[in-house]
């Protein structure tokens, strides 16, 4: 770190300047252009912490990181202190018991990520042109500060490919993951993508479209205006349900919607299953500038195959009318069938503990030759066509 930088934590976004925040994270919106990840725009970051779904209580503490050069601030994170490993999709609970069982306190740790959000973007948020330098004093400031506080670890989850091979440069231990995505090579319609799938999932696809479609009602999708309090009120009781099934309780709060209604309705995409114009399904997604990110879902009446109708099929039918590609969030191999293959995701990891460090490093080694061969056997198993194989109708 040269001598002008000053690295600094800040325990609420409110002490960060918006336009400071905005020249680091998405400097795209200065010329009105649509942020590559909405999920680290001050906007999103600043409606969780207003909305109470991050803070005291919730097991995620802001501790935002700041890097000035002089009276210029060059980069900037979204740090956490955690007190537990929940919400973060990158599991480490296996590691938290096995060094407590040894001794340790796992607790608090560091967490740099967007909060409930398995979507890959950048972690260090720097100006365009400070990249190498800004990134190298975020790192070294986080790790300090894990240090100095005796914590166990720093986790840097869902960041870019570059950052976790720059990372892994810097002495940082590197994880891989995985996700089903749909990557579209520029579509003209939905059905220029299934003419490259298989007959037999082609045939599929369109049954289970029917299906889905012939639940008694319509499905619309909404943006910008189009959506209105009432459709958050429905979507907050689809959240809820999903949130009790999947996790006990949800991450979010009721404010959080309406939060992101006023200062996000432009990068959110609902899509909702209306019986009589009410709500009965819905799922919730967020346009970035080449990605449809899909992030919620859940419903009131079960219909066959609607989940993959609103959270695939539609996702794909607005991807493919805007250029864009579709993130359909964590886990999930029943995606594959769906015209989602499966990519690598990336974290980086400090372990303060030197001999924990050893075992964690010998453990991801093996973790990633295991993705890397999942994938590989997935990708195979995909519905596109085999270029070499003559089909039969």
């Amino acid at each position: 770190m040269t001598a002008t930088l000053t690295v600094s934590m800040h325990p609420t976004l409110s002490e960060i300047a918006e336009r400071d925040w905005t020249a680091c994270a998405s400097p795209e919106e200065a010329d009105g252009s649509r942020p590559v990840d909405p999920f680290t725009t001050y906007r999103f970051l600043k409606a969780l912490e207003d909305s109470g779904s991050v803070g005291p209580g919730t097991g995620w503490q802001p501790s935002y990181l700041t890097v000035h050069d002089g009276d210029t601030l060059i980069a900037a994170a979204p740090l956490y202190a955690k007190g537990h490993s929940q919400g973060e999709y990158v599991f480490d609970h296996s590691w938290a018991h096995a060094f407590e069982r040894a001794g340790g306190r796992y607790y608090p740790k560091l967490q740099m990520a967007v909060p409930f959000t398995p979507a890959t973007g950048r972690r260090f948020l720097t100006r365009p042109g400070y990249e190498q330098a800004g990134m190298a004093a975020i790192l070294e400031g986080a790790v300090k500060i894990g240090a100095d506080n005796g914590l166990s670890s720093l986790h840097v989850t869902f960041c870019t490919e570059a950052e976790a091979l720059a990372g892994r440069e810097m002495g940082l231990l590197h994880r891989t993951g995985q996700q089903f995505h749909f990557e579209n090579p520029g579509y003209g319609s939905f059905d220029d993508f299934l003419a490259q799938l298989s007959s037999r999932k082609r045939k599929a696809i369109r049954k289970e479209r029917r299906e889905a479609q012939a639940f008694g009602g319509d499905i619309v999708q909404l943006t910008g205006a189009d959506i209105r309090p009432e459709h958050w009120d429905a979507f907050w009781r689809f959240y809820q349900d999903t949130g009790a099934r999947k996790w006990g309780s949800p991450y979010l709060t009721r404010s959080f919607f309406d939060l992101i209604g006023e200062t996000m309705a432009t990068d959110i995409l609902l899509v909702l299953a209306l019986r009589e114009g009410d709500p009965i399904a819905g799922a919730l997604n967020f346009i970035g500038a080449d990605t449809l990110f899909g992030r919620y879902w859940g419903c009131t009446e079960h219909h066959p195959y609607l989940h993959f109708e609103l959270c695939y099929y539609q996702a794909i039918d607005f991807a493919i009318a805007h250029g864009l590609r579709v993130e359909a969030g964590a886990q999930g191999e029943h995606k594959l069938a769906r015209g989602y293959l499966p990519v690598a995701t990336h974290s980086l990891h400090w372990i303060a503990d030197p001999g924990f460090r050893r075992a964690v490093e010998t453990y991801l080694e093996e973790e990633r030759r295991a993705v890397d061969q999942d994938i590989e056997i997935l990708t195979s198993y995909g519905p596109f066509r085999r270029v070499d194989v003559e089909e039969q109708e």
